[in-house]
């Protein structure tokens, strides 16, 4: 490639990047926005004659009945994603994401219209679930086609680094809300709206960034030859159901273990259970998820240098190691317990997640690709995040003791390990429609060899 093909190559790789991140954290500042607010305040504001304990069951339930809806978002764009491209899927993702989160900023609560009140909130939180289930594949599909081969594992983590940052804002304007500018009964009130209206100017900003990416050189490929999949999921399923499964437990443990912050679990403990103050537990989030941000970072850098593989491993050790010691740290009841905890959690969430976006990418054949790790991804996500706000209320409940959540992460972290144990490294793949029959093969370790180019990156 000459000088002004690689500067050319480098600028879109540039725009790709950043079109994927700003994107990605939009579409997930609207999707933990919510998960804030069911900690919060949903519990009071539409569930409240359910009494205390399932109020607060039933808002954490709306979190995890979202997911359930995301393998119909994964359907759908994976399918007119293989069909007619990965751009026009991302543009329409953020229009459904952004749309919903502001007119749940709209909402009547129980109050002012009854039973009506959590119905229409439940229902546009099954459209942020569709969206969120499209959005994903999309992103990390235009961050890692665009990619060289030595470059995957970073320029997969940028998309990847939208949950951190969605997170890090999310909790940085709940904690503002909360904590100076609708303090106390205001909040309750009026406040906790903003943060939601606040999605509209994104949607604005997500729009024009995301209009100026080239459509992934891979799909205007299969394009231009007409070799895209008539019917994608179809040929998925019949022919590669296996990677479906082991590439959706890959994700079980990291999902499972992140919802225990972006699902509202923790915040709602803190602040109720053990009564330390709104804003500083969301400023101590905010702060985890800083540093969750910068491991991802890290991890997109490791994936390339060491491989997906040992970084997934290393990533889910600390886990292992840090499951029992989250619950010791945040229950001293302290600010400094609350940091200590979040913080060394953060590092293994960040490590078991950057790594995602290639390794899907290179597991899937070009012409199934977006269904393949759409799917896999919102199957992961019910099996592991969906519930588990809720699964840990309950626990807690039944069992008096945090021990039983720590348990529980434990578990679904070692299901995990397992799942990332029969995968196959395939680094330096190609990515292309006219290696298919290479990329077919060889994911599993329990499949016929990789090819030679995947041999020659595992060496």
């Amino acid at each position: 490639m000459n000088t002004q093909g690689a500067a050319s190559a480098s600028s879109t790789q540039r725009r790709v990047a950043l079109a994927t991140i700003i994107g990605t954290t939009i579409e997930w500042y609207d999707y933990f926005i919510y998960a804030t607010g069911a900690a919060l305040v949903f519990a009071e504001l539409f569930f409240k004659p359910a009494g205390e304990n399932i109020a607060l069951l039933l808002s954490f339930a709306t979190v995890g009945i979202s997911f359930l809806f995301r393998p119909l978002g994964a359907f759908l764009a994976g399918h007119f994603g293989d069909l007619i491209g990965r751009r026009a899927m991302l543009v329409l993702t953020l229009f459904l994401m952004g749309g919903s989160t502001t007119l749940i900023g709209l909402l009547p609560t129980y109050a002012q219209l009854g039973l009506g009140a959590p119905i229409l909130l439940l229902v546009l939180r099954i459209i942020q679930g569709i969206s969120a289930g499209g959005e994903w594949g999309g992103a990390v599909l235009m961050a890692v086609e665009h990619a060289s081969a030595g470059r995957r594992g970073r320029a997969g983590s940028f998309p990847q680094l939208g949950v951190p940052l969605g997170m890090l804002i999310a909790s940085g304007v709940m904690a503002l809300m909360t904590g100076v500018i609708s303090p106390g009964k205001a909040f309750l009130e009026w406040g906790w709206r903003v943060p939601f209206l606040l999605s509209v100017v994104l949607i604005v900003v997500g729009f024009f960034v995301r209009r100026t990416v080239e459509e992934s050189p891979v799909f205007a490929e299969l394009a231009e030859r007409g070799r895209q999949a008539k019917v994608p999921i179809v040929v998925l399923f019949r022919k590669h159901w296996h990677l479906v499964i082991l590439a959706a437990l890959v994700f079980v443990g990291n999902n499972a273990a992140g919802y225990m912050t972006t699902g509202g679990f923790i915040q709602g403990y803190a602040t109720g259970k053990l009564k330390m103050d709104a804003t500083a537990v969301l400023v101590a989030t905010t702060v985890g998820a800083g540093l969750w941000f910068v491991s991802t970072a890290v991890a997109g850098i490791l994936a390339d240098a060491i491989g997906r593989k040992k970084t997934y491993f290393i990533g889910f050790g600390l886990q292992v190691l840090m499951v029992f010691p989250l619950f010791w740290f945040v229950n001293t009841g302290t600010l400094g317990g609350l940091y200590a905890g979040l913080l060394l959690f953060s590092i293994g969430l960040g490590l078991s997640y950057g790594p995602q976006a290639a390794w899907y990418a290179e597991i899937f054949p070009a012409s199934v690709r977006f269904s393949g790790v759409s799917i896999s991804y919102a199957i992961g996500a019910i099996l592991g995040g969906a519930f588990a706000p809720t699964i840990a209320q309950a626990l807690l409940q039944a069992t008096g003791t945090t021990a039983s959540i720590s348990l529980y992460l434990l578990i679904v972290t070692l299901v995990s390990i397992g799942a990332v144990a029969c995968l196959r490294d395939r680094r330096g793949i190609p990515l292309g429609p006219d290696h298919e029959a290479e990329q077919a093969t060889g994911a599993t370790m329990f499949g016929s060899k990789p090819g030679l180019a995947v041999e020659r990156a595992e060496v």
